[in-house]
């Protein structure tokens, strides 16, 4: 539910723009958490380079286990047949940690008919700016991180999925949605597929989404916890009880919890202070106001003194349990007994 701060997306801007005019350079390298995205502009690239029906000789890929100089400097070489361009794809060849100045030697004199592209999917991305390679790499190419969207972008694309189905969707609920199932294009795709195959009218509604929906650990923790604040704790004890039947590791439900209820306490202080959701936003990296809104809705449910004893307790909590090895189950139910006596009290 907190959201990576905006990272510089100019690269991807002028990707977009190189495909869009039918201007592809000859080197890509491409990164980043929104594979979906990524996958869905690998196929935009192949479309538009390969034009002559024949993608079995001029689309070729290299993945990892398969990667040697000698493969790769043949498949740059392999001219095109009956196409202008060919398309060669490398998996997770980690160019900063292999051989520097092969690859050196070869990014320096691609031919102008290839465009080449390195994905880092399994692997992270970690260049050495100071290096003579990533200079070059910057000169002849374009680093490309398919980041996290914007949500403005991404209830955008939500809505247009939505339509390819036969549906529509308020803002709103596209909100909602990405509140409860994360703000991946990669997992939502399936979540969206799930509900549009559910839903019974062509409007999305909340239900439909609540019905089907799988949803982060993040988003079931706040619904615990904006359970407590609404002094229902019928259903605070429920969800608690889900998660551990679905086999939640105790420890990650209470890490995810913690930090719940360090939000909940910025929130409160926030609150105390005449502070608006803008800050919780550049307080907790959110590039969305839906999660700051949630945030400061709950926070007025609780007192800044159990907020703070909230934190305490779940910290005391996480210590038990790594140093005495108590049972996770017990622990977790008898840290929300005493919070809700609390907020009785």
């Amino acid at each position: 539910m907190a959201f990576k701060k905006k990272t510089d997306d100019t690269a991807y801007r002028e990707f977009k723009k190189d495909l869009a005019g039918g201007n592809l350079g000859s080197l890509y390298l491409f990164h980043g958490e929104e594979t979906y995205l990524r996958d869905h502009y690998l196929g935009k690239m192949k479309e538009a380079l390969l034009t002559g029906g024949l993608d079995d000789f001029n689309y070729h890929t290299l993945p990892a286990k398969d990667f040697s100089f000698r493969r790769l400097q043949e498949l740059v070489d392999a001219m095109p047949m009956m196409s202008e361009r060919t398309l060669v794809v490398v998996y997770d060849y980690d160019m900063y940690k292999g051989d520097k100045e092969a690859i050196i030697e070869l990014l320096s004199d691609l031919p102008e008919y290839l465009c080449l592209v390195f994905v880092y999917d399994v692997i992270e991305y970690k260049p050495d700016n100071r290096s003579k390679l990533a200079k070059l790499v910057k000169e002849r190419g374009k680093v490309v991180d398919f980041a996290r969207q914007e949500q403005g972008d991404l209830t955008d694309w939500i809505a247009r999925r939505f339509h390819a189905q036969g549906h529509d969707i308020s803002t709103e609920d596209a909100r909602y949605l990405i509140f409860l199932c994360g703000d991946l294009m990669t997992g939502l795709i399936s979540e969206i597929g799930k509900i549009g195959a559910y839903a019974g009218e062509k409007r999305v509604t909340r239900r439909d989404i609540d019905a089907v929906a799988t949803p982060q650990l993040d988003a079931v923790v706040f619904q615990l916890t904006d359970a407590v604040a609404g002094g229902n704790f019928d259903k605070a004890f429920s969800v608690l009880g889900d998660l551990l039947h679905m086999q939640e590791a105790p420890i990650m439900i209470l890490s995810v919890l913690g930090r719940q209820f360090r939000q909940l306490y910025t929130a409160r202080l926030a609150i105390e202070n005449g502070r608006r959701t803008d800050w919780l936003m550049e307080l907790w990296g959110m590039r969305s106001a839906y999660p700051a809104e949630k945030l400061m809705q709950s926070a007025r449910r609780f007192s800044l003194e159990w907020c703070r004893r909230a934190v305490l307790r779940c910290e005391e909590t996480d210590l038990v349990l790594k140093s005495t090895g108590a049972d996770g189950r017990e622990a977790l139910t008898e840290l929300l007994l005493e919070l809700a006596q609390k907020r009785i009290a």
